[in-house]
């Protein structure tokens, strides 16, 4: 079937695209590097033509892969990257400040081979830098033509307002699944009325939204669902676990793995979201890429919109420590949970 191609700014790309953080780090060890390559290859034979990375992922190992497996074919495909969130001597670092986005703009297009990045994005908002002084360092970018469209990521509604104040936002990136709901507070209305695209990372609910889930008795030591997401701890998994029961039977209805209902759902949710879903499997790849294919009902949708309602989900989408990291609103019983 035809599928219908979704904008970010001016350019159309597949509604599904990759997110390329775990081809290097996060749920466990990194795959071999001649997969990660292979996968990246696979996705744009595939169709996918929205490759979505940053500067912090892998330490920058994430960036030269791509260039690396891809660079020879860059006019085919759809690259975003992101800055703020960075490293130096192996260790992460958040800067904000206008001189280190361009200098973290230079390092990123060196890394990944190309003369410039299609969509690039302030990753976190650094609280001791005006959002406007950001999202100013990435206007002269596009004057530059290093990059050519301007993102940002996990900030609040408040804050893409005040950045599209300075320069055009074509994306705003954010957690966006039936298990995390809170762009719907806020941020998915500011992204209407602005024209800009919500691009949803880990619309799979980070492994859970999936048949089989997730086993957290299975994660490497080196997983950070272990340390960072508390639904994945032992006292709130086995509640979330009952949510799947709904989502298995819609996804049997709609013909497709539940995998596929959760990307699906993310892309009935309005025609400006694109889910961004990572992999290192290329069975896996295959079926996320086919889940544009999906149409549920609008009766299938209300009623996983209220299954997976926000308060039935179990315990905070982020521990402390990384909740203070972003500024994406929090519905009022996150609060209480602390």
């Amino acid at each position: 079937m035809s599928v219908q191609r979704r904008k970010i700014g001016d350019r159309e790309v597949y509604p599904v695209g990759l997110g390329c953080m775990n081809i290097c780090h996060a749920y466990g060890p990194a795959i071999p590097e001649d997969e990660a390559k292979a996968l990246l290859v696979r996705a744009l034979d595939l169709g996918c033509d929205f490759f979505d990375t940053a500067t912090l992922y892998g330490f920058g190992r994430s960036e030269e892969l791509i260039g690396e497996a891809l660079g020879a074919r860059r006019q085919d495909f759809f690259l975003a990257s992101k800055c703020v969130l960075g490293f130096r001597d192996g260790k992460r670092t958040l800067d904000g400040r206008p001189e280190a986005i361009k200098a973290a703009c230079e390092a990123s297009l060196k890394r990944l081979k190309t003369d410039v990045i299609d969509l690039y994005y302030l990753h976190r908002p650094d609280p001791n830098v005006p959002i406007e002084d950001s999202v100013g360092a990435l206007a002269d970018l596009v004057s530059e033509g290093k990059i050519l469209l301007a993102g940002l990521s996990e900030m609040s509604a408040d804050q893409l307002r005040r950045g599209a104040a300075v320069h055009p936002i074509a994306a705003m990136q954010s957690e966006y699944s039936l298990w995390v709901r809170n762009p719907e507070i806020a941020v998915m209305r500011a992204c209407e009325e602005l024209g800009t695209a919500l691009v949803a990372f880990s619309p799979v609910g980070r492994g859970f939204l999936a048949d089989p889930p997730a086993d957290p008795a299975k994660f490497h030591e080196s997983d950070m669902r272990l340390s960072i997401f508390p639904r994945f701890h032992p006292e709130n998994y086995k509640g979330n676990l009952a949510l799947l029961n709904e989502a298995r039977a819609v996804a049997e209805e709609a013909g497709c793995s539940v995998a596929q209902l959760a990307i699906a759902w993310t892309l009935a949710k309005g025609p400006n979201v694109l889910p961004i879903p990572g992999t290192t499997s290329l069975k896996h790849l295959e079926e996320n890429h086919q889940a544009a294919e999906v149409t549920l009902t609008p009766e299938q949708v209300a009623r996983l919109d209220a299954h997976f309602a926000p308060e039935n989900a179990v315990g905070p989408r982020y521990n402390a420590a990384a909740q203070s990291t972003v500024t994406t609103e929090m519905y009022g019983f996150e609060h209480a949970d602390g």
